[in-house]
Formats: C-alpha cells, sequence, structure tokens
C-alpha cells in the first residue's frame, strides 16, 4: 500500500511560487505531485495569504500558532458567509411583504449569483417548497390565486397606478372574476400597490381620556331598600313650537319619585345637571353614602360638576358603560311614559306652555301616583278623578 505523503507549510508554499512562475501543470510535473494539489494550495494561498497551510503539515508553527491560525481562518470564514446573508437579505427584502411567490422569483433570477440552499436558510424558506414552486407543483387553489394577483398587477399598471381596491374589484369584477374588495385590498398589500390618490381616511379627531368618567358601580341593580342610597338621573329633549328643550331628571330608585328636574334651552352643566341636582338636595337630605348615576354625557362627565358632588364627601359616581342604555333603562322607562302619556296625540306647544304641563305631569301626576301607586291608576283623568276626591275626604 502506498504511505499517504504529508506535505509541510514550506513545500506548499514553494509549489505555490512555482505554480506562478511556471504554471500548474508544468510546476506538478517537476516536483512529482498531482495538478489538483497545486490548484488547491494556489486558492488557499490567495485566499488566506499567510494563514494559509495550518493542516498536519505545518512543521513549523507550534501548536499555539496552528490554533490561532485554525480560529483566524474560521472567524474569516464566518464573516463572509454573514456578508453575503447581509448582501442577500438587502437585494430580497422588498419582496418579503410581497408574498412567497415573488420571493421565490427572486431566487429564481439570482439563482447564479447566489445558491438556491443560501438563499433558502436566509429568508426560512423549505427548499422542498421552492423546488415544487419551480416545477410547478402548484395545487388548483394557489393557480387561481396566483392568476389574480398577476391580474390586478396588469390592471393596477394599465391604468398608471391611479386605481384603488374598490375601483380594480370593479374592473376585475366586469371581468368574470368573483372577488370582494377585502380579498383584493389584502393582495395589493402583499404585491404593494398603492395607488397614487389614495386618501386617508383616518379619523380626523382621537378620543380621549377624560378623568370624570367614572365605572359603573351600580350595575343595573335597580331595587332599593331605603331613600337617599341611590338616585339616577337622565336628560332627554323635548320638540316645542319655540324649538328645542332639554328635560333633566334626578330620581330616586327607592320609590321611584322625580327629586329634582329642570328644563332648559341650553345644554350646558349650568342649565341641566346643576340646577336638577340643587333641587334633588333640597327635596331629599343626603345623610348617608349615596350612589349617583347618570350616562357618560358632558353635562355629567365634567369638572364642575364633579367638583360640587364632591363636595358633600359622601357621593359616590356610577355611570353607564358606553353604548349600553339598559345600564340607565329606569330614566329611559320614565322619559318613554313622559313621551307617551304627556307628548302623544298633542299639538306643539310653547316653551312656556310646555314648561306648565312638565310641572303638572311630574308634581301632581307622575311624583303622586308614585306614592299611591297600589290605587292603580293608568292614565291622568282617571287619577285626577279619583285622587282628587279621596284627598278631599
Amino acid at each position: 500500500m502506498e504511505k499517504i505523503r504529508v506535505f509541510d507549510k514550506n513545500f506548499k508554499e514553494q509549489a505555490v511560487k512555482l505554480g506562478f512562475e511556471i504554471g500548474l501543470t508544468k510546476g506538478a510535473r517537476e516536483l512529482g505531485i498531482y495538478p489538483s494539489y497545486m490548484g488547491k494550495w494556489r486558492k488557499d494561498f490567495l485566499e488566506f495569504g499567510s494563514s494559509s497551510f495550518c493542516g498536519r503539515g505545518s512543521t513549523k508553527l507550534n501548536p499555539e500558532q496552528i490554533k490561532f491560525c485554525k480560529l483566524k481562518r474560521k472567524l474569516k470564514n464566518e464573516l463572509k458567509e454573514s456578508e453575503l446573508k447581509l448582501e442577500i437579505f438587502k437585494n430580497g427584502s422588498k419582496y418579503i411583504s410581497q408574498g412567497r411567490l415573488m420571493l421565490y422569483q427572486f431566487m429564481e433570477n439570482n439563482a447564479e449569483k447566489y445558491t438556491i440552499g443560501k438563499m433558502c436558510k436566509v429568508f426560512g424558506i423549505s427548499y422542498l417548497a421552492y423546488t415544487k414552486w419551480k416545477n410547478q407543483v402548484l395545487s388548483p387553489r394557489q393557480r387561481r390565486n396566483q392568476l389574480l394577483k398577476e391580474e390586478i398587477t396588469s390592471i393596477f399598471y394599465e391604468y398608471k397606478e391611479l386605481y384603488g381596491v374598490p375601483r380594480i374589484t370593479a374592473e376585475l369584477q366586469s371581468r368574470g372574476f368573483k372577488v370582494k374588495e377585502g380579498r383584493i385590498y389584502m393582495y395589493m398589500k402583499q404585491l404593494g400597490l398603492v395607488s397614487k390618490i389614495r386618501k386617508d381616511r383616518r379619523p380626523k379627531t382621537s378620543i380621549c381620556y377624560n378623568p370624570y368618567a367614572f365605572p359603573n358601580i351600580l350595575n343595573q341593580k335597580f331595587k332599593v331598600e331605603d331613600s337617599s342610597k341611590v338616585w339616577v338621573s337622565g336628560i332627554r329633549r323635548i320638540k316645542t313650537a319655540s324649538g328645542l328643550i332639554a328635560l333633566t331628571i334626578i330620581m330616586d330608585l327607592f320609590d321611584r319619585k322625580i327629586i329634582g328636574w329642570n328644563l332648559s334651552s341650553k345644554m350646558s352643566t349650568q342649565e341641566t345637571t346643576l340646577p336638577a341636582w340643587q333641587m334633588a338636595v333640597k327635596n331629599r337630605k343626603i345623610n348617608k353614602e349615596l350612589i349617583f348615576h347618570s350616562d357618560r354625557g358632558v353635562q355629567y362627565a365634567n369638572r364642575i360638576f364633579t367638583d360640587v358632588l364632591d363636595s358633600y364627601n359622601c357621593v359616590r359616581r356610577s355611570m353607564s358603560r358606553k353604548g349600553n342604555h339598559t345600564d340607565n333603562s329606569v330614566c329611559e322607562s320614565f322619559f318613554t311614559s313622559f313621551k307617551g302619556e304627556l307628548l302623544a296625540g298633542t299639538k306643539l306647544l310653547t316653551r312656556k306652555q310646555m314648561k306648565g304641563e312638565v310641572y303638572q305631569y311630574i308634581e301632581n301626576w307622575y311624583n303622586k301616583k308614585r306614592r299611591h301607586s297600589f290605587l292603580g291608576y293608568k292614565t291622568i283623568e282617571e287619577f285626577n278623578q279619583n285622587y282628587l276626591a279621596l284627598t278631599d275626604k
């Protein structure tokens, strides 16, 4: 068996120099070695210079030098690998958001510059998936989606990048495609197609945090066993011959009586909730903890009204959840009865006439009906006929 020859570092360096002078083949013949050795040594020398030839035959280097030489070559290879990956990612990053098919096309176009395996590793793509795409092993659904994307791109550039999602959808539907705008929007986003005349449809205003809005602690518990324990409030606008007026009420859930109310032509806090509150505390004293529940309207969720309620030191605030009218259904029920019993079938009254009618309804009908609810009166006329006769006795 022929013994394996081992060449030291000096021999390899001299062989490379000889190869540069007289050529690889001729130099290998004179040294009695294979030309492939000469080619490999030349490649290493050109790439690593003095750090080359760190293998078994490096007899002139001590173990530490050999270890350092190998580490240097390793780091140089890793740096070169990282630079190559960065270059691939930099050139192909713009296709990542456009979908897998666009990445496949990029890899196909750059197959001579970079290896397919390297590009698959950089983009996190399975090599098998790429080969299936290259061999056109696509499902019918994938083919339809690919055709649709091609049509979208064609229409977009056909109309000089002016068409957006609605127009492209309409154009596709006229060509026989059964698609919706949501799907076209998704594909245009993947393809990076943006209309030149796209409007900014973001809302012009933003919802800000309101420090005077409170959570719903009442939680629709409308049955109360004592007076001045829970008060609820609401506002409703009423149509009159002279324009709209606002009716603000405050109700005690214990007996459902309206203990505070106010009519106003404006909707400010000073003309709606504050006068109603002043009437309520005048009619019923607050001797213990009170829950005041309302909606989240600006007449309640503001600094002025909050400071007034906080001055009593025993009032806890509660507000309905956003868009949930059932959290204040007791007030809504009153306004429904008010509209059906007082306003239905009557001609429009002036503001002065309406104020008199509201006073009669609340003070002389509704509150007294709550006080004598066991009598079972259902209409104002029935109450007036029977209640007045009862009180005269």
